[in-house]
């Protein structure tokens, strides 16, 4: 069930579609947006309530231009919550952006900017739930969005990965289970006042949402389910390291200096057809790193990183892009390969900052624009995938939607 309206997102699944507030991408001169709470690398926010928030992005346009955030509380749906600004934050927002610098000693020249919550104006964000940051220029226009959650722990939730029960897809689905567990507290009626959001790897475009409890014992929450809770496999995330830009690094084939670097890729080829390999990623994110840098976040240089892939009969009437969180997995123009008959291969560049990242391919359905994340990479049970299920509270009266638990899973001991 899928929490956006703007990607049709193939899952095998009856998809429960909101129409509220999206995220909104950056335009070309904003890169690497690095969204993040007490991990090493970027992904989903989700926090503890009182923990802090770390938003980082690039402007490579040289202007040294002003920027300015907002945020917004949201019920589960996604839908603005009726709480007003002072309750659920202490302080301000709609603040300028005041950490910045400039890059040092490098070929691309960019401005970075870091944001961190709480501050001396957003001094604390007060309840827990959906949330939405919002980046402004000095115009007033939207430049871009993020959604985040915080979640305050009154509840245990056990997160257990199991194969499909479903024949058909026994090899290349994984099935969540759910047991929720509430600490000194009563879930009135929770058929209809809880609701539960699972997410595999950090990506909501194919987060499930709003599966009920099959039952309950005593006081536990039991989800069982089959279709309704699976995920396809997929397969591990290919991945190149590009710390060190004068040399060819793990992925890379060649580089050449030209404006800037300009780093080639191995040729990437179909996996859906061959056996699954184990080769371990970090699920789709990415790390920015320079071997020669103190501090990377200014003086990691930008790199056009140029992907190849062999064709596949498979790929017939489908569009193929690059994939992962490097772009808050976005499909757009700048993602998709083209065909090049002179060397019978797909090719595609990115500009992206000195680091390590994830990527794999996915394809786009010419007729009818279905994103299928497994005709190229494959879908395989044994895929380590990494899964995070929020539970969401209305208490009988409540004005908001509450994030009481916090549960998280690993497929790498998926059992029958």
């Amino acid at each position: 069930m899928s929490l956006k309206s703007t990607l049709f997102v193939f899952i095998g699944l009856p998809l429960l579609v909101f129409t509220q507030v999206q995220e909104v991408n950056p335009p070309d001169y904003i890169k690497t947006i690095y969204f993040k709470g007490n991990t090493p690398e970027s992904q989903l926010p989700v926090l503890k309530l009182g923990e802090y928030l770390v938003l980082e992005f690039d402007a490579l346009n040289g202007n040294e231009d002003d920027y300015y955030y907002k945020i917004t509380h949201y019920d589960f749906d996604w839908t603005p919550s009726k709480l007003v600004q002072s309750e659920y934050m202490d302080g301000f927002d709609n603040q300028r952006i005041r950490n910045y610098e400039n890059s040092f000693n490098t070929y691309q020249i960019y401005s970075h900017y870091k944001l961190t919550i709480p501050n001396k104006q957003t001094r604390k964000l007060k309840v827990s739930g959906n949330y939405l940051i919002s980046i402004f220029d000095s115009y007033g226009d939207l430049v871009f969005s993020r959604k985040f959650m915080i979640y305050e722990p009154k509840a245990n939730v056990g997160v257990t990965l199991k194969r499909s029960r479903n024949l058909r897809y026994i090899d290349q689905k994984q099935r969540v289970e759910i047991v929720i567990s509430p600490i000194n507290m009563l879930l009135n009626n929770p058929k209809q006042t809880v609701n539960t959001l699972i997410v595999q790897n950090n990506n909501l475009n194919t987060a499930i949402n709003n599966l009920k409890p099959q039952f309950t014992v005593g006081n536990q929450l039991i989800y069982k389910y089959d279709i309704e809770s699976s995920f396809w496999g997929g397969n591990e995330y290919l991945f190149f390291e590009n710390k060190d830009v004068r040399a060819a690094n793990t992925g890379v084939e060649a580089i050449e200096l030209k404006d800037i670097y300009h780093n080639y890729l191995f040729t990437n080829f179909e996996r859906a057809s061959r056996p699954y390999t184990y080769n371990p990623d970090i699920n789709g994110n990415y790390l920015i790193l320079n071997i020669d840098a103190d501090n990377p976040a200014i003086e990691a240089d930008y790199v056009w990183v140029h992907f190849s892939l062999l064709p596949n009969a498979s790929f017939k009437n489908k569009s193929i892009h690059i994939y992962g969180n490097f772009n808050n997995y976005s499909i757009d123009d700048s993602t998709k390969l083209v065909y090049d008959e002179y060397t019978d291969h797909y090719h595609g560049a990115l500009l992206l900052k000195q680091g390590f990242y994830n990527y794999k391919y996915v394809a786009v359905s010419d007729e009818n624009r279905m994103l299928d994340e497994g005709l190229v990479s494959g879908n395989f049970y044994q895929t380590e995938n990494n899964y995070k299920v929020l539970v969401y509270y209305r208490d009988l009266g409540a004005r908001y939607d509450k994030i009481i638990g916090l549960g998280e899973g690993s497929s790498i001991n998926i059992s029958n």
